[in-house]
């Protein structure tokens, strides 16, 4: 299953394959998948978002553990692709995280502009 993490930025045509398999398939290589979506201006980016976004109801511990870490550049992207750009709905407990980012964001999330991002789709009560 190594073969279907890409092997750098450019590497485009393992990226596209990953449609081509079920969660099943990569469930042990999934944590790694999320590295190429810490830069949406990478060429993989693209192609890999799209498919670990149809499987993001397996990845939401992975997802959570990003966004309470320290790479406020990644979590933007996260809070995109898993959040704003979601086509499913959201598990509860990754709207929970994306709620208290738009609530209670960090200084960084609120430099990185990941608070503004989240406050995009989260309804507050």
């Amino acid at each position: 299953m190594k073969a279907l993490i890409p092997k750098d930025k450019g590497d485009i045509k393992t990226a596209e394959n990953l449609k081509n398999y079920s969660f099943e398939e990569v469930k042990n290589i999934a944590p790694e998948l999320l590295n190429w979506i810490k830069d949406m201006n990478w060429p993989v980016a693209g192609p890999v978002a799209n498919y670990l976004e149809s499987i993001a109801e397996y990845l939401t511990d992975d997802i959570i553990k990003i966004l309470k870490g320290d790479d406020n550049v990644w979590k933007y992207w996260c809070v995109s692709v898993f959040g704003l750009n979601a086509t499913k709905p959201i598990d509860p407990k990754l709207m929970t995280e994306f709620k208290r980012i738009a609530t209670n964001p960090t200084q960084g999330e609120i430099l990185e502009e990941v608070r503004e991002l989240a406050l995009e789709f989260v309804k507050i009560e």
